[in-house]
């Protein structure tokens, strides 16, 4: 976090912001006093002052239009210029960090592009998870080479051309309190009332579009060749994974796909990769998902890299307004990545040890298990959430589910709800049993002081023998919320606008507390 406060200052005092009395018929006065209103006024009033406008500001929507464009400009650039930082790569580690970054400007690209486009009709809550998530892609695009212990190279020659600083503006801009979209017919155009049946129905696998089997009797005997053959369109299109063990990565592009197996522990997806051995922590994931409106039940996304490999995920979702209902995530470090966008998990099993549910995505995970496992080092941190922009509309909701001990949990093992990966962590964890293993102090710091002060992390209402909230830790940032008040800001109906996308999906979930 300090190299990149240290290098995005050293951006900033490198630009030349100088500018004449008049920039495109607006005077210097006139862009300060609109860029006065950001949390990065110079980069702001800098590319105004060169940027070409097509009609005049004169209001704060006008002005959060422009701002997008900005960024989008910009992201453009960016990803123009890191493209030619391949050739630079000295081995294989830079290039495999180089590699996840040329694919995340483009992803920031692509949400920048859905939020200015007006066929989207994207409300202010839908543009601030997209927005949120483009900022999560360039944060990702750094820790890439941090993870592989070769950022002292390359990464200073990725310049970010202030792209991470306009988005946070935009996200300041655009910042909404919590309320629920409005979907024209009460759910999304992606997505058709008759899903409901498919959760709610036995026969689920009979309604499949394509079988997958690995002894031969299904159209496909790998998931991925069924994945990659599936079109993407409005439409849902539902793939069944007969029981078995499918050694493969699989990468969920398309939207509207499906994935229905034959219960978790029966259907499994597993996959070794991990940055011990090589890999990025984003490209870790046996399962990674970016096609929009995914749903998998009855599944199992298995990492078997162990322990002593580090990070090593099972399953990674970038996909907005997702879906997990009755899965299993098993992995040790770094399990399940809920990277980006808006996610429901229900009546899932999750395994792990250090950071197993991490990421920066707006979460709820309910009525599910979390199983801490033997660690390292004898400490367990169930969640590391992402946030870095105070403005992001994004945190882990833990509710109604149970965080208890895997068998051969060691006793020597102290396992705590969290620590704060970024400087806005936030984690909530309500009506929840909490079982022994829980330290008294709940909470862990990340190092020293880091984020104490900034992070939210919260707790009501819990049971068991964890739950106690006497000894906890006294940060400023940590709260014991004690009225419903308080925590139906992070329930499924608010938190996720769940009513408003949920209810088509078929998936049983409890809207309030």
């Amino acid at each position: 976090m300090a190299t990149f406060k240290l290098l995005l200052a050293t951006l900033l005092i490198s630009v030349p912001f100088l500018f004449s009395s008049v920039a495109n018929g607006y005077s210097t006065k006139e862009i300060k006093s609109w860029c006065s209103q950001t949390p990065f006024p110079q980069p702001c009033e800098y590319y105004l002052s060169n940027h070409a406008f097509n009609k005049p500001i004169k209001n704060k929507s006008d002005f959060l239009k422009v701002s997008l464009q900005v960024a989008l400009d910009r992201a453009q650039s960016g990803h123009e210029h890191t493209i030619t930082l391949g050739p630079k790569c000295r081995n294989s580690h830079e290039k495999a960090a180089w590699d996840d970054c040329v694919k995340l400007y483009q992803y920031t690209i692509n949400k920048l592009n859905k939020t200015m486009d007006p066929k989207s009709k994207c409300s202010q809550v839908d543009a601030q998870t997209w927005l949120s998530t483009a900022l999560t892609n360039l944060e990702t695009c750094k820790l890439g080479f941090y993870d592989l212990g070769v950022q002292d190279y390359l990464l200073p020659l990725l310049s970010n051309y202030n792209v991470s600083c306009l988005i946070s503006n935009t996200l300041s801009l655009n910042k909404v309190a919590f309320q629920p979209p409005s979907y024209k017919d009460g759910f999304p155009s992606w997505v058709k009332p008759g899903d409901r049946k498919l959760l709610q129905s036995s026969t689920a696998a009979s309604k499949a579009n394509v079988v997958v089997a690995k002894d031969g009797s299904g159209k496909y005997t790998t998931v991925s060749a069924a994945v990659n053959a599936a079109p993407s369109g409005s439409s849902r299109y539902v793939i069944y994974v007969k029981a078995g063990v499918y050694n493969e990565q699989v990468q969920i592009k398309g939207s509207n796909i499906m994935l229905v197996g034959d219960g978790i522990g029966k259907t499994v997806i597993t996959g070794s990769k991990s940055v011990g051995g090589g890999s990025t922590t984003f490209n870790s994931a046996t399962v990674a998902v970016t096609g929009d409106g995914f749903i998998a039940q009855d599944i199992t996304f298995r990492n078997t890299a162990g322990a002593a490999n580090h990070q090593a995920v099972a399953l990674r979702s970038g996909s907005d307004l997702s879906v997990f209902y009755r899965c299993g995530f098993e992995g040790f470090q770094d399990t399940l990545y809920v990277y980006s966008d808006r996610q429901f998990y229900r009546e899932c099993d999750i395994y792990g040890t250090v950071d197993f549910i991490f990421g920066n995505a707006a979460t709820v995970l309910q009525n599910c298990n979390i199983y801490a496992r033997n660690a390292p080092q004898n400490t367990v941190t169930v969640t590391a959430q992402g946030r870095t922009d105070p403005n992001q509309n994004t945190g882990i909701i833990i509710h109604n589910s149970k965080i208890v001990a895997a068998s051969g949990l060691s006793s020597s093992v102290k396992s705590y709800l969290g620590r704060p990966w970024k400087q806005y962590s936030r984690t909530v964890v309500m009506k929840t049993y909490l079982d022994s293993l829980i330290n008294p102090a709940g909470w862990l710091p990340w190092s020293g002081n880091f984020a104490l002060n900034t992070l939210y992390y919260a707790e009501y209402a819990n049971t068991g023998p964890g739950s106690s909230t006497s000894n906890r830790v006294t940060w400023k940032g940590y709260h014991v919320l004690t009225s419903a008040s308080q925590a139906t800001p992070f329930t499924v109906g608010n938190f996720i606008a769940g009513n408003s996308w949920l209810p088509s999906t078929g998936v049983p979930f409890t809207s309030g507390l």
